[in-house]
C-alpha cells in the first residue's frame, strides 16, 4: 500500500508526525516501510497511530528470530524461534512463534497470538482473537483477550484479566484486580483475584477460588480446595468445594439464582466441609 500526503492528511495526523512524513519521506511511501522508518526513529506512538488509521494487511513476515527495540508489523508475524522487544511487539493480524514472546511495554495483535513458549509483557497484552501459550501468559498490567485464553502453565495479570471467550490454564489464573470472563474458567491451580471474579458460565479450579470482593457465575462453582470471597458469592446453579465456602462479614451465599425452586435439590446443590454461615439460597448437601 502506497501512502501519499493527501491520503495521510485526510486522517488528521498530529502536526509533528505530518511534518516528519513530508520532510523525511517526501510525502509518500510504502505503508510497511513507513512503519519501519518510524520505529527506527523511535516514533512508536506515530507508528501505532498509522497502524490504527490504515489497518492490517495480508503480508506475512517469516523469520527465524526477532530481537529489536520495538516491532510493529501491519500483517502477520511468523517467527520460528522467539520474539523479544525492549518496548512494543505489535502485529496488525496474527503473531505466531515457535518460541516465546517478551516485550517491555505491550504485546498487541489485531487477530490472534500463538506461542510455543511463554508470552510475557511488562505492560499490557491485548489481542482481538485467541491467545495460546505452550508455557505461561503473564501481563504486568492488563490481559485483554477478545477470544479464548489458553496456557499450559499460569495465566496472570498485575491488574485486570478480561476475556471474551473462555480461560483454560493447567496452572493458576490470577489477577491483581478483577477477572471478567464471558465464558467459563478451568484451572489446574487457584483462580484468584484481589477484587471481583465474574464469569458468564462456570468456574472449575484444581485448588481454590478466592476473591478480594465478589464471586459471581452464571452456572456453577467447583473447587478442590476452598471457595472464599470477601464479598458475596452468587451462582446461577450449584456450588461444590472440597474445603470451605465462606463470604465476608454481612455478605451471603446465593446459589440457584437461575434455577426453579423445585429443581434446587438437583441443580442448585451447595456442598462443602461445613454449611456456609450465611447460605441465603441453594440446597445444602453435606460433603461425603
Amino acid at each position: 500500500m502506497q501512502l501519499t500526503k493527501k491520503f495521510v492528511k485526510a486522517k488528521n495526523p498530529c502536526a509533528s508526525g505530518y511534518r516528519w512524513f513530508v520532510r523525511n519521506q517526501n510525502g509518500q511511501g510504502d505503508y510497511q516501510a513507513l512503519l519501519d522508518a518510524l520505529v527506527a526513529e523511535n516514533r512508536i506512538d506515530d507508528a501505532c497511530w498509522l497502524l490504527d488509521q490504515f489497518g492490517a494487511t495480508d503480508e506475512i513476515l517469516t523469520v527465524d528470530t526477532l530481537d529489536a527495540p520495538a516491532i510493529i508489523f501491519a500483517g502477520t508475524l511468523n517467527v520460528r524461534m522467539g520474539i523479544n522487544a525492549d518496548t512494543l511487539v505489535r502485529a496488525g493480524k496474527r503473531i505466531i512463534t515457535g518460541g516465546g514472546i517478551k516485550a517491555g511495554t505491550a504485546i498487541v495483535a489485531g487477530d490472534s497470538i500463538e506461542a510455543a513458549g511463554s508470552i510475557c509483557s511488562d505492560g499490557d497484552i491485548r489481542v482481538a482473537g485467541d491467545i495460546s501459550a505452550g508455557w505461561g501468559i503473564e501481563a504486568a498490567t492488563t490481559l485483554d483477550c477478545g477470544g479464548n485464553a489458553r496456557a499450559k502453565w499460569d495465566i496472570t495479570a498485575g491488574e485486570d484479566i478480561k476475556v471474551n471467550g473462555g480461560i483454560l490454564a493447567d496452572g493458576k489464573v490470577q489477577a491483581g484486580q478483577s477477572i471478567q470472563c464471558k465464558q467459563g474458567i478451568r484451572a489446574g491451580g487457584d483462580v484468584r483475584a484481589e477484587h471481583d471474579i465474574s464469569v458468564v458460565k462456570g468456574i472449575q479450579a484444581g485448588l481454590s477460588i478466592l476473591a478480594g470482593n465478589h464471586i459471581e457465575s452464571g452456572w456453577g462453582l467447583k473447587a478442590e480446595g476452598d471457595i472464599v470471597a470477601e464479598g458475596s458469592i452468587k451462582t446461577g446453579e450449584g456450588i461444590e468445594a472440597a474445603g470451605k465456602v465462606s463470604t465476608g462479614s454481612g455478605y451471603g451465599v446465593y446459589a440457584g439464582l437461575h434455577v426453579r425452586f423445585d429443581a434446587w435439590p438437583v441443580s442448585a446443590r451447595v456442598s462443602a466441609q461445613c454449611q456456609p454461615e450465611r447460605l441465603v439460597s441453594g440446597h445444602w448437601v453435606e460433603a461425603a
